[in-house]
């Protein structure tokens, strides 16, 4: 809600009396330029009329029509006493410029009743300073030139600011569609996995329970754990969005989880029915930046899911190669395939795809000739990482 004039603190309130004053006291300080001096000095003349435009100048900040028809109006008035052309220069070319203010500030429907306006004044002042038809049409011309240069000037400001603030929009928009798509790729890579691991030894659990009770035990020692690290996982997704703990003091963030952290997912996946063969390759001294490894971790994680869930295959292989410019990661197994990792089956590959794409990678998936699926991804490496460093 816009602040009315008694809601404006007193040092705002004082400042717009002197502005209205000052523009207020112009066209009579006009009047008395035109009939000042010494024999009506010419240099003390514009002196005076510098200082009357001058005065004029803080409301025309605050309230730019006002402060138009204050120096209009001193305009006029000056020019009956029939000055030199000179001095009355620079009050209308202050005139033009207000008018170019009104246009960068308020639409169409208010710039062209206002300068025509203007212009009508203008014209009416030329009157009592020119003589000759000749000489009064060249300076109407001249006034309407300029008062049309100063009005597209104040639209281009105009349009300029309006495109500057859609571009701002536009940009805070995709900066909130990308951070939610990052949020659900988080949210969706956390859960998951665990979700599958649980709902099958939940499954196993409830077969066994009577017959097998050291099975069930264990299925239920599985359902726990993976839980635990479930909830933790989330914790630390919703504590880096929350930026900090409700007492204000920063929120607690584990370490986000990486390659080094394969061999705890092989063991879960290993609880859900499938065992993974992780394999190596390439330069172990070459460092990942903490996107990439966090990106590998997470396809990796979505893969092995995948072959959970849908691929029925007792074993698949996880192949990592530090290159000196590339990861390579490969998931495959000799399964029935991934349905659920078609087009329009799932988020699981979508995510896969995006967290590659974002790094500058590739991902490709699809059946393997001799049964089974696989996915490989390709995420680039910066050239000037530092080798021997430890994978983070």
């Amino acid at each position: 809600m816009p602040a009315t004039p008694t809601d404006r603190p007193p040092q705002g309130r004082v400042s717009a009396a002197l502005a209205w004053g000052a523009a207020v006291a112009q066209p009579f300080l006009f009047l008395i330029a035109m009939r000042t001096g010494p024999y009506r000095s010419t240099e003390l003349r514009l002196f005076l009329t510098t200082v009357a435009v001058s005065l004029s100048l803080p409301l025309a900040r605050r309230n730019p029509l006002a402060a138009l028809g204050l120096l209009l109006a001193g305009v006029f008035a000056a020019a009956t006493s029939r000055p030199e052309a000179v001095l009355l220069y620079l009050p209308v070319l202050a005139a033009d410029a207000v008018v170019g203010r009104i246009a960068a500030l308020h639409p169409l429907r208010i710039l062209l009743p206002t300068a025509l306006g203007a212009l009508a004044a203008q014209i009416a002042t030329a009157t009592y300073i020119t003589s000759g038809q000749d000489v009064f049409v060249s300076t109407v011309v001249a006034l309407a030139l300029a008062l049309l240069t100063a009005g597209l000037l104040g639209r281009s400001v105009r349009e300029r600011r309006s495109h500057a603030a859609e571009l701002r929009a536009a940009t805070a928009a995709e900066a909130v569609a990308a951070e939610r798509l990052r949020i659900a790729r988080e949210l969706h890579d956390v859960v998951a996995h665990s979700i599958g691991v649980i709902a099958i030894q939940a499954g196993v659990g409830r077969r066994v329970i009577d017959t097998q009770p050291a099975e069930a035990r264990n299925a239920l020692a599985t359902i726990e754990t993976t839980s635990r690290e479930t909830l933790a996982g989330l914790r630390r997704t919703l504590g880096a969005l929350r930026g900090a703990a409700a007492d204000g003091r920063p929120a607690p963030r584990d370490p986000a989880p990486g390659l080094a952290d394969l061999e705890r997912l092989a063991a879960s996946t290993a609880d859900a029915g499938v065992r993974v063969e992780l394999r190596h390759l390439g330069n172990p001294d070459v460092s990942l930046p903490p996107e990439v490894d966090l990106a590998a971790y997470r396809i990796v994680q979505e893969s092995l899911t995948n072959v959970v869930r849908h691929a029925a295959a007792p074993t698949c292989r996880v192949t990592v190669e530090r290159r000196a410019d590339t990861l390579l990661v490969e998931i495959t197994d000799d399964g029935r395939g991934a349905p659920g990792a078609e087009p329009g089956g799932g988020y699981g590959l979508v995510g896969m795809r995006e967290r590659a794409a974002l790094l500058g990678g590739s991902l490709t998936t699809g059946p393997r000739p001799g049964g089974g699926f696989h996915v490989t991804a390709l995420l680039p490496l910066p050239a000037d990482l530092p080798e021997g460093a430890r994978t983070p």
